[in-house]
């Protein structure tokens, strides 16, 4: 299967449901972005109305042009929106695939929903649209992202060095590349991914 930019995928299960983003859901959104710890690993910064109405209308433009496809993430067991994720550096040719650009709410970092996203994601990439890998990045100082791609099963696999700004001080951060393949999806991750929620 072809993935299509155009397409409205939903992905869902008893815990979390994902759908395209869409302009209007900046006011479901705003109140979480401008918590004030959420976007320091990002260089792109959706904080506040204002910087969230362009963050949001980018990666949407972005969608048009085949380049990034972001969701939106519902948590059914609080009722709420949670935050967003994206695909982005799509091949078709090379069936590879990236993931990032994710942020949930404080109130449900910890909660277990990462692992349902990403269980419903790596489903869609590898049962539903057959890619062979899917790629990940994090600042070196996110220490908590890079814990958390680990425990959904991806694999660190090298470093890009002095690659931004260090959210610490003033010298530069690497970049932590992380990847999980279809095979050890497959053979391995997903059913101890699938245990876990």
């Amino acid at each position: 299967m072809v993935f299509n930019f155009l397409e409205d995928y939903i992905l869902e299960n008893n815990r979390v449901k994902l759908s395209p983003l869409r302009s209007t859901h900046i006011d479901e959104l705003v109140s979480i972005s401008e918590e004030s710890d959420l976007w320091t690993h990002f260089i792109e910064k959706g904080n506040g109305r204002k910087n969230l109405e362009a963050y949001i209308n980018k990666t949407i433009k972005n969608r048009t042009l085949k380049k990034e496809y972001p969701f939106i993430v519902f948590d059914k067991k609080n009722g709420k929106y949670a935050g967003t994720t994206r695909f982005y550096e799509y091949s078709q040719e090379l069936k590879n695939i990236k993931l990032g650009h994710t942020w949930y709410g404080k109130e449900f970092r910890g909660t277990g929903l990462n692992k349902h996203c990403k269980y419903l994601l790596f489903q869609f990439v590898f049962d539903t649209l057959e890619l062979e890998r899917m790629g990940f990045g994090a600042s070196s100082d996110n220490k908590i992202s890079i814990a958390a791609m680990q425990s959904v099963g991806c694999k660190k696999e090298g470093v890009l060095r002095s690659f931004l700004p260090s959210s610490k001080n003033s010298n530069r951060a690497d970049i932590v590349l992380l990847s999980i393949l279809k095979e050890e999806w497959i053979k391995k991750e997903k059913d101890i991914l699938k245990h876990k929620l």
